[in-house]
């Protein structure tokens, strides 16, 4: 068999030994990822298997440079992607994606050991966090200002409510005739005659 046959009888198993199982995703046709753990816990990661155009007798990529592991220590990705990758040379001309994933799965909780409980934040995170912030006089610059009216224009704004603060019926009408002669008639509607 060629490596594209296998690859597509690989996808076939996949798609249906992964069937309604949420944590399974498949992004392309030889893209696939696996969530390990519980969705957004801090001790859960995506791991994500490309395909080469070789594949299965040259190892996949492993990628766990996704966003959904930015809380992921680089050492515990490190770890995961040596892992698998050193896995994956035993299964050269094999299909290998589900046993990998299987791997990963039985080895998860020696794996996220290291994981802190919460998300990691350093001095750098928080010297980051900081720059990204406007300093305070940017902000104060944006807020919008008030319109600040003399007592003149007050009382007119006032002359022009009703007692209640509505504006009076018909305020924005349309005076008709001003706005015909400024459009002009129709030529086809010239009065009195059919």
């Amino acid at each position: 068999m060629t490596d594209l046959e296998l690859q597509e009888e690989e996808r076939e198993a996949l798609l249906s030994i992964y069937d309604g199982d949420s944590s399974f995703n498949q992004l392309s046709p030889t893209t696939f990822q696996y969530k390990f753990g519980v969705s957004d816990d801090p001790k859960s990661f995506l791991l994500e298997i490309k395909w080469g155009e070789h594949y299965p007798s040259e190892p996949p990529q492993i990628n766990m440079d996704t966003f959904y592991n930015k809380h992921i220590t680089n050492s515990l990705k490190n770890k995961i992607i040596k892992l698998v990758s050193d896995e994956s040379q035993e299964f050269l001309g094999m299909s290998m994606t589900y046993s990998l994933f299987e791997l990963v799965k039985e080895r998860f909780d020696d794996l996220i050991k290291e994981q802190p409980d919460e998300e990691p934040t350093t001095v750098e995170d928080n010297i980051h966090k900081l720059s990204l912030s406007e300093p305070l006089e940017e902000q104060k610059k944006k807020q919008p200002k008030k319109e600040q009216l003399t007592k003149a224009q007050k009382r007119r704004q006032w002359d022009r409510v009703t007692d209640r603060g509505e504006k009076p019926r018909g305020w924005d009408w349309v005076d008709i005739v001003k706005h015909l002669s400024q459009t002009g008639a129709k030529e086809g509607n010239v009065s009195g005659t059919s």
